[in-house]
């Protein structure tokens, strides 16, 4: 519930209550750093399994999605470094984040233009196994952040990214069906570009969000002096 007479941060720690809804969350919250220091796990261990997986079944979607559990592991963990600063060096964190999703985006484009010149049929199998495993850890995180959705650039980009995640997760699942049915390579290709395409868009958003917030940082500077 808001109050009256206390300071922005603790009367609305969350946007829509009501009583000054410009001020967006910053992450100061005990209960938020925890869930974000359980996601960073989370992540990063699934970075290794399905790096490993996707080498071993020779799925370029998988490497893709691997590559994305690493990107939210170390955007994470400076979201998590720049909690409580001021709100120039949380947007600048922001844009830091948003430029490189979209490197692994267009990494991602590459890659997949690359391998479709390689003939070779991902293990269905291994990708649908490892997809499901995917998906669990992403709905994890994304049931744990779901209540800081509506955050500044730099809580927004998290929820982001694991939205992001849960849905690659969807499609990864898709694409193992698909090569299982069809015994080509395609349906991994086309998903891994599908995933850098919603990378591409992430960035875009939380690039914008970050810019915005970067440019009223002087005017609220200015109201504060």
């Amino acid at each position: 519930m808001c109050k009256r007479g206390m300071n922005d941060r603790e009367a609305c720690p969350m946007t829509g209550c009501g009583c000054g809804d410009s001020v967006k969350f910053d992450g100061l919250s005990a209960a938020y750093k925890r869930a974000l220091g359980a996601v960073i796990g989370i992540n990063a261990a699934m970075f290794l399994i399905e790096m490993g997986a996707g080498m071993l079944a020779g799925s370029q979607a998988l490497k893709a999605d691997a590559l994305d559990f690493l990107g939210d592991t170390a955007t994470y963990a400076i979201t998590l470094f720049v909690i409580g600063m001021p709100l120039i060096w949380r947007a600048r964190a922001a844009l830091l984040k948003g430029l490189s999703l979209g490197m692994m985006g267009f990494w991602v484009l590459g890659s997949t233009a690359y391998h479709a010149l390689v003939l070779g049929v991902p293990q269905a199998e291994m990708m649908g196994a490892i997809g499901f495993l995917a998906l669990a850890a992403n709905l994890s995180s994304v049931l744990l952040l779901l209540k800081y959705r509506d955050g500044d650039a730099n809580v927004r980009s998290v929820w982001m990214c694991s939205r992001n995640d849960a849905i690659g997760n969807f499609a990864v699942i898709l694409a193992a069906s698909g090569v299982w049915a069809t015994n080509t390579p395609w349906p991994d290709l086309i998903v891994a570009g599908i995933m850098a395409s919603l990378f591409l868009w992430s960035s875009t958003r939380i690039v914008r969000q970050a810019f915005l917030e970067l440019r009223a940082t002087p005017i609220l500077s200015g109201a504060q002096g």
